[in-house]
């Protein structure tokens, strides 16, 4: 690996560690990374770590090889504003938007700016105990002997400590009815000391609405606890896929109108059309 780019992964990783809150709990959150590693990293002790390790630093810390700037299309203005409130007033709420919009990148960009934001993209094979170790993890705690009691507990206990914390739960969807559970027990413990947010597609609120209407266990609960409302992203626009066309190098009109054209409002198909693009344009 070269020189410069371990120079990269090394301030993003200053930036993670300002973000976790130490170099410590930076550590805590990332998988087979140690805090002596961090120390030698950002020391820039380097000669004994492999680039296999700072392969594993770069992926756990947002670091990008292929560089990609951010075009703030309509969808990523209105997630930033609802994060900034969310986060600043200890607000609960549900989002959705149609897949690739932009949901997770601009969940990503925000995190990686600020502190005491924990991101979580979940999966549909989590249970209670996972759950939560992958937000202790998130939050830069050794959760290890830990019994699912002690792990609620210092979730409770440290969140109510940090000031003006920010939960983001990403594609809430997969969660199961046993983990989704989970959320009550947080606002409950929570209400007025962290904002919670839940993020999906718009599979979420179908979800929701008819566990209301069959009257499932928990989700009148969940529903109003969430203020009964899910707010909607913008779909995304021939505008917004021109912005990330310009802002990645692509300009010219022709080129701009067959992306949008073939991309079906989905950012990911952008983002692989103008690296096609760019890739023929340098042969």
């Amino acid at each position: 690996m070269l020189k410069d780019e371990k120079q990269q992964i090394a301030a993003r990783l200053k930036d993670y560690c300002a973000q976790k809150g130490s170099q410590n709990k930076a550590a805590n959150s990332m998988t087979g990374v140690s805090s002596a590693t961090v120390s030698k990293v950002l020391s820039g002790d380097w000669d004994t770590i492999s680039d296999e390790m700072w392969r594993t630093i770069a992926s756990q810390t947002g670091h990008e090889r292929k560089g990609w700037n951010i075009a703030p299309t309509q969808a990523y203005k209105r997630m930033t504003f609802l994060l900034t409130n969310a986060q600043r007033e200890s607000l609960v709420l549900a989002v959705t938007g149609d897949a690739g919009c932009g949901k997770t990148e601009a969940i990503k960009n925000y995190a990686a700016g600020g502190r005491h934001v924990y991101h979580l993209c979940c999966s549909e094979y989590w249970n209670r105990r996972t759950f939560m170790g992958k937000l202790l993890r998130c939050m830069g705690i050794d959760f290890t002997g830990c019994t699912v009691s002690d792990m609620m507990d210092d979730i409770i206990d440290t969140l109510k400590r940090t000031d003006s914390p920010l939960v983001v739960l990403d594609e809430a969807d997969k969660l199961s009815d046993q983990v989704l559970y989970f959320f009550i027990s947080l606002y409950n413990q929570l209400e007025g000391h962290c904002g919670i947010m839940l993020c999906a597609t718009d599979f979420l609120e179908k979800r929701i609405k008819k566990g209301l209407r069959t009257k499932r266990k928990g989700y009148e609960e969940i529903y109003s606890r969430m203020g009964r409302k899910f707010v909607k992203l913008q779909v995304i626009n021939g505008e917004d896929i021109a912005a990330v066309c310009a802002a990645n190098g692509v300009t010219d009109p022709k080129a701009v109108r067959t992306i949008i054209d073939d991309c079906e409002c989905d950012l990911r198909r952008v983002k692989r059309a103008v690296w096609a693009k760019n890739m023929e344009d340098a042969q």
